[in-house]
């Protein structure tokens, strides 16, 4: 990965760009430690993750045990796995990810037409965003089967963690099972009730309006089984 031998204009420039990559990585690896830690706390604390994960420390007011959890397990890859492995699982994750982003705008602009933005780009409802994920699947043709497979295998430990634990105490989940939500001003009673003394957010009332219209609309219609 690194130069080893002299450029064209001298050693000079194979020294300068081997500093480069490597402050490169450096500034690359610390934002994706801190930017994992911030994911695992939001996971944990609407219940997809245990929730020692979103534990803030005192002072610092920061996830600190996810963190040191994060840096823990990033420092023992970074120390035995080879860069060039690291590199391309890195690569196919952020591509994925960067898919999924992509095609979330365009659902969206159907399910919350109503959300205030403050700009929209043009052609963004469905141009861009499909410009985007073709281009990341693109660039997904040029990573290796074995990367492939690797990936396979991270997501589907992610998914036996989803159903063993996720599955079970998602706070999206609680709602969907508390039907008896039939107004926005029994929602603080209810999360207090199932889901600790932490006030809901924005997600969090949206999804209780959703299943309050669903109540109403099932109360409304004697038709449907209830």
């Amino acid at each position: 990965m690194f130069y080893r031998t002299a450029t064209p204009y001298g050693r000079w420039l194979s020294i300068l760009m081997n500093l480069g990559g490597i402050a490169g990585l450096t500034t690359v690896g610390m934002t994706l430690v801190l930017s994992q830690t911030r994911f695992f706390y939001a996971m944990a604390h609407d219940g997809l993750l245990p929730h020692i994960f979103a534990k803030l420390h005192r002072k610092t007011n920061t996830p600190w045990i996810s963190t040191l959890i994060c840096g823990i397990f990033c420092a023992l890859f970074s120390g035995f796995c080879p860069v060039d492995i690291l590199g391309e699982t890195t690569s196919i994750s952020a591509l994925i990810i960067y898919i999924f982003a992509h095609v979330s705008v365009v659902v969206m602009r159907f399910t919350h037409k109503d959300m205030p933005r403050g700009f929209k780009v043009p052609c963004g409802k469905w141009l861009i965003p499909t410009v985007g994920s073709l281009l990341c699947v693109l660039l997904l043709k040029g990573i290796s089967k074995a990367t492939g497979f690797r990936f396979l295998a991270w997501t589907l430990l992610g998914q036996v963690i989803y159903f063993l634990h996720g599955f079970w105490h998602s706070r999206a989940g609680l709602f969907a099972t508390n039907r008896s939500t039939t107004s926005m001003a029994e929602l603080p009673v209810n999360l207090e009730d199932n889901l600790g003394a932490d006030p809901p957010n924005e997600f969090e009332m949206d999804l209780a309006s959703v299943y309050a219209g669903d109540q109403a609309q099932t109360t409304n219609h004697p038709d449907i089984d209830k």
